[in-house]
């Protein structure tokens, strides 16, 4: 099999790589240099010349307050770009797998989300991710994938900033009003190259198991970092964000469950292989 890799310089693109070489699956690996997604024409030749099997779109505009000023931008990556790679894909009758977000759903229900709930965005980022999934998901063949609150080695996150800011500070404020559930990219690269070499198309909910406030997630960081630092849960109304977030950003996993795919590990068990990862 061979696959091409969109967004190859971030966190999810670097670590789905590195498990197609693993596995011996050859994957093209590609950013904004060498395919620029919102070129159509570019696209076109790129994903034809490479003659691939299926493509795993991962690159994205994922600055979530700086989306609220720079609108048309990030429609153009989250929106456009997916459309360019898209048609590509149907005229070549390949699988194409599309990341989106917890952020399509506005985080007022008190349940996980399922799969195929409603969608109303909070934000810019969440609108341009689920005009993206709309686009998708008239293909025949495609997943879209939805993660929440992405950690992996080859970019910033919220664990490098809590360590960061351990190194300096004696005690941070950490939000305690928004609750999900923490994905280690390495973990969710393993599940998705399982999942491209399948024809168990749809949507899926993929994030490590458990939830956490944003709080929980923090004293934990710190605990297994073995960092004497106070952690002060605050509302996220103490934070000036341009953008909204969800309070709920749970996710159910039935679909999962019911195409026979592997749960991944606990956010806890990832936070603690992630950690040694980063020594």
């Amino acid at each position: 099999m061979k696959v091409l890799v969109t967004g190859v310089k971030g966190q999810l693109g670097y670590d789905i790589v590195n498990e197609c070489q693993r596995r011996n699956i050859n994957a093209v690996g590609v950013d904004i240099d060498e395919m620029d997604i919102t070129d159509a024409k570019q696209v076109n030749s790129i994903i034809r010349e490479a003659k691939v099997d299926a493509v795993i779109h991962c690159a994205a505009w994922t600055a979530v307050d700086k989306a609220e000023e720079k609108v048309e931008l990030c429609r153009k990556v989250n929106r456009d770009g997916t459309e360019n790679i898209a048609k590509v894909c149907q005229k070549l009758d390949i699988p194409v797998m599309y990341f989106s977000t917890d952020y399509v759903f506005d985080g007022m229900s008190k349940e996980p989300w399922n799969e195929y709930d409603h969608r109303e965005p909070l934000n810019v980022y969440g609108q341009t991710k689920y005009e993206g999934e709309l686009i998708v998901e008239k293909l025949p063949k495609h997943f879209i994938v939805r993660i929440s609150w992405v950690f992996g080695l080859n970019g910033n996150n919220f664990i490098k900033t809590m360590l960061r800011l351990g190194e300096t500070n004696k005690e941070v404020s950490v939000v305690d009003d928004q609750i999900g559930s923490p994905t280690y990219t390495y973990d969710l690269a393993q599940l998705c190259v399982d999942m491209i070499q399948t024809q168990a198309y749809g949507t899926y909910h993929i994030t490590n198991e458990g939830t956490c406030t944003w709080y929980e997630f923090a004293c934990e960081i710190f605990k297994q970092a073995h960092m004497d630092i106070k952690v002060i849960p605050v509302d996220s109304t103490k934070f000036s964000a341009s953008a909204k977030r969800p309070a709920n950003s749970c996710m159910n996993k039935s679909e999962l469950d019911k195409h026979n795919f592997n749960r991944l590990p606990t956010w806890q068990d990832a936070l603690k292989r992630y950690l040694e990862e980063l020594k």
